[in-house]
């Protein structure tokens, strides 16, 4: 298959210390940050890699059955030290549950293949936190 390459990006603005609003492409806006009530980035970091293969399995296993229960949970120990911070030990658990029958037990019986797959083909947040993808920062000269 040919390299296919799609543009991506976000932007983020601050609307007061330690709060930001971060806006898609799309238009979509999402607020985060640093203290109460607000999901820190480590978190979003989290959910956007519980997010990737969730929307992976959910498009693989509910064209046999709607779920009665779809719950993924992502943890990670966050170590800080003197070589800087970083996540380390990040799993992500699926907690599926589909009716019983034969619809529900084709879905059932797709849910290892699914995870495989998003793990190693389609989920692009995991993918690039495993291949460990450098990140650039720059100051935008004005």
């Amino acid at each position: 298959m040919p390299e296919e390459i799609f543009a991506k990006s976000v932007t983020l603005h601050r609307e007061s210390e330690g709060v930001y609003q971060v806006t898609t492409a799309s238009g979509a806006t999402l607020t985060f940050g640093r203290g109460e009530g607000l999901v820190s980035p480590v978190e979003l970091l989290l959910a956007a890699i519980a997010g990737c293969s969730s929307i992976d399995v959910d498009a693989m296993t509910t064209r046999r059955a709607e779920p009665e229960r779809f719950e993924v949970t992502a943890t990670a120990e966050q170590v800080k030290n003197d070589e800087g911070n970083i996540l380390r030990d990040i799993a992500v658990a699926f907690d599926l549950a589909f009716p019983e029958g034969e619809d529900g037990d084709k879905a059932r019986a797709r849910i290892a293949k699914a995870l495989e797959v998003s793990h190693e083909k389609y989920c692009t947040v995991s993918r690039t936190v495993e291949a460990g993808v450098p990140v650039a920062l720059e100051q935008k000269q004005a």
